[in-house]
């Protein structure tokens, strides 16, 4: 489930995945895939001084049409796009089953299918600011610890964590890079992220079918 974390530009803010059942990513009103965001982390650790976009990326302006979480959650109410996902993929009846699957990219063709009629694709460009100590994506700026604690969410599968802590192979080669950069971004990260399992096994998520 999404948590809230502090930033630099718009207080405190909602990040992190919404249904277990989907690698989807929302950032307040933005919606972007876990693999990409983890490439996004992982070029940035060998590189910070690289433009950089997050995408494919899209975006819901009117916050209505999000949807409500909760009664999505409880099966109540189903409206915007939170709505219409949990529409397809309930909240499971066993709390048991409440965890984040690491196959979650197995779902994209339907939420590609949301996304283009409940939002707008907006790719997010990202902006290192070394002078003020800063991350921003697209407008939201994050101070280096606020940014390493949205890192540190996705390595753990944010709230409830992955399921049987099988991670996803885009994850475990963002915990490598991480690992191996000197850079001051990172700084601390390495002693949270640490390899462990991945679902490889399971297969990859079909980047070739979201390039633009």
């Amino acid at each position: 489930m999404p948590l809230a974390f502090e930033s630099l530009s718009h207080g405190t803010v909602a990040f992190g995945f919404f249904n277990i059942e989907s690698d989807l990513l929302l950032l307040e009103r933005s919606f972007f895939f876990a693999s990409e965001f983890c490439e996004l982390v992982a070029a940035l650790a060998g590189d910070e001084n690289q433009p950089l976009v997050l995408q494919p990326a899209w975006a819901v302006d009117a916050p209505a049409d999000i949807g409500d979480l909760m009664g999505a959650i409880q099966g109540t109410r189903h409206t915007g796009l939170i709505g219409e996902v949990y529409r397809r993929f309930p909240f499971p009846l066993d709390l048991l089953g409440f965890k984040q699957k690491p196959a979650g990219w197995k779902t994209r063709p339907v939420m590609l299918e949301i996304l283009g009629r409940r939002a707008v694709r907006r790719d997010l460009p990202i902006a290192v600011e070394r002078a003020e100590g800063a991350i921003a994506i697209g407008d939201t700026r994050f101070s280096r610890m606020g940014f390493r604690e949205l890192v540190d969410y996705v390595w753990r599968g944010g709230y409830p964590r992955w399921e049987d802590e099988v991670r996803p192979d885009y994850v475990m080669t963002m915990a490598q890079a991480v690992q191996a950069s000197r850079h001051l971004y990172f700084n601390g990260l390495s002693n949270r992220v640490r390899t462990g399992p991945c679902a490889e096994a399971q297969g990859k998520p079909p980047h070739g079918e979201l390039d633009p």
